[in-house]
């Protein structure tokens, strides 16, 4: 790899944001040095291995830990190449996929090899993999631990797919000690089975209060505090997926007196969508746990910036358009999923913005935050010597609208189809590397796996 320096006006960096140069060397970073450009204008241009960004931002690339890929076994919801197109496009520069939704799921150190396997030589960014959790595979913890898994994911409630089954409390009280002693944290999707509620059948299918009123806040509540309690009991570390309920905000609160190793993420829709505004009929906004009511997205922004949740990821989930019911907009019916993987930058800077909430912010609840959960830091999520040269090229202040024919994830199907949104990503870089530049995905996958060091 050639020596390179992209420098611009406007660069994240760990103590914020100011003009800086960044050089690179062999795909790392060797060096933040001060800005000596000269161009004026906020497009980025090549000039030889000098990359002026302008006044265009360079923020370290995304870290998406909640990502379905479902490859091997689900290829015709998602696969590798695809997956890591649309994140290449979207300034995510590492992935971390979950171990469900695949075929075979990622619960035995045989089926982590499978997944490896499947992905040579197919992704454009960098991909790591969560073990999974399930009942009766308490023995596999450790082996998946040393075959390098970067950590392990659970259901407390049914997944919705009948090859990763949910856990119960008692194995949970079996799998956590042990975890405990890889160091590794347990991602739960965190809703208690007992206090889900069967859907009104009698009420209409089509109306989005039906589908909420099945998943009820308690349900995460009540997950979230016996996650606490075990987390308390055992120290193993506890992050809490894709939180929606934002009355379980004082229990997280409680738990970060006490200094328990809990931490907490939520999502892109969770930050966008209320569930008093989702249309009858508009199923491409189903998942679980449910969109919940605008008074819960304001208070899960707040605690986002006064540190109760830790980072944002996406959750990308999608499937077949067929599976969505799109045509029929029966939310019982439909697959919980959304995609929005290559549009979660200027998603979460439009809300942010609208806030005014820093782009610094940006970067550490999706670059750094995610890093560090999944081990990484050091070496992705920020923009400092030693660190891969993952970057994102970012215009704050252009707009774009959502067109899902140009996006590269498998199925053309996302909530934020004709949306508006702020900001626009230039280019992306891995490793150095420029795998995006405006508007096109260019050059072969040279994406690498990636295990716990």
């Amino acid at each position: 790899m050639a020596s390179s320096l992209i420098r611009s006006k406007r660069v994240v960096l760990p103590d914020g944001l100011r003009p800086a140069s960044i050089r690179v060397d062999a795909g790392r970073i060797t060096a933040i040095e001060p800005y000596q450009g000269t161009a004026e204008d906020a497009a980025a241009t090549v000039t030889g291995t000098v990359i002026d960004a302008g006044s265009a931002v360079v923020m370290p690339g995304l870290v998406d830990t909640h990502v379905h890929i479902n490859d091997p076994g689900r290829v015709d919801w998602e696969g590798f190449e695809t997956a890591t197109l649309s994140a290449a496009a979207g300034g995510v520069t590492t992935l971390v996929d979950m171990p469900l939704n695949s075929i075979p799921s990622t619960t035995t150190v045989a089926a982590l090899e499978e997944k490896r396997h499947a992905a040579t030589g197919r992704c454009h960014v960098d991909v790591g993999f969560w073990g999974g959790v399930v009942p009766g595979n308490a023995r596999e913890i450790e082996p998946l631990a040393r075959a390098g898994v970067l950590g392990f994911k659970c259901f407390l409630s049914p997944s919705g797919v009948a090859e990763f089954d949910h856990v119960s409390e008692s194995d949970l009280r079996e799998a956590m000690p042990i975890i405990a002693k890889t160091g590794l944290p347990l991602l739960v999707h965190a809703e208690w089975p007992a206090l889900l509620r069967e859907p009104d059948r009698r009420a209409d299918p089509r109306s989005y209060s039906t589908w909420l009123d099945s998943r009820p806040g308690p349900a995460e509540m009540a997950a979230i505090d016996l996650l606490i309690e075990l987390c308390e009991q055992t120290s193993a570390r506890v992050h809490i997926v894709h939180l929606a309920s934002a009355d379980a905000l004082a229990s997280i609160g409680g738990a970060r007196t006490r200094r328990l190793p809990l931490t907490v993420e939520t999502c892109p829709h969770y930050l966008t969508f209320a569930a008093e505004d989702i249309a009858d009929g508009d199923t491409a906004l189903k998942c679980a746990p449910p969109i919940r009511e605008g008074e819960h997205r304001e208070r899960l922004w707040q605690a986002l910036t006064n540190g109760l949740i830790d980072l944002i990821v996406t959750d990308h989930s999608p499937a077949p358009p067929a599976l969505k019911h799109l045509e029929d907009g029966d939310f019982l019916a439909a697959w919980g999923g959304i995609a929005s993987l290559q549009i979660t930058l200027p998603i979460v800077w439009s809300g942010a913005a609208e806030r005014r909430i820093p782009l610094p912010r940006l970067a550490e609840w999706m670059s750094a935050a995610p890093a560090r959960l999944a081990g990484l830091e050091g070496r992705k999520g920020a923009i400092a010597p030693g660190c891969d040269a993952d970057l994102v090229i970012f215009d704050p202040e252009r707009e774009m609208i959502v067109d899902p024919s140009r996006l590269y994830h498998r199925h053309a199907v996302t909530p934020y189809d004709g949306a508006r949104l702020r900001g626009v990503v230039m280019a992306t870089m891995l490793g150095g590397e420029i795998v995006f530049d405006h508007g096109e995905c260019i050059g072969p996958p040279m994406g690498q796996t990636i295990s716990r060091r």
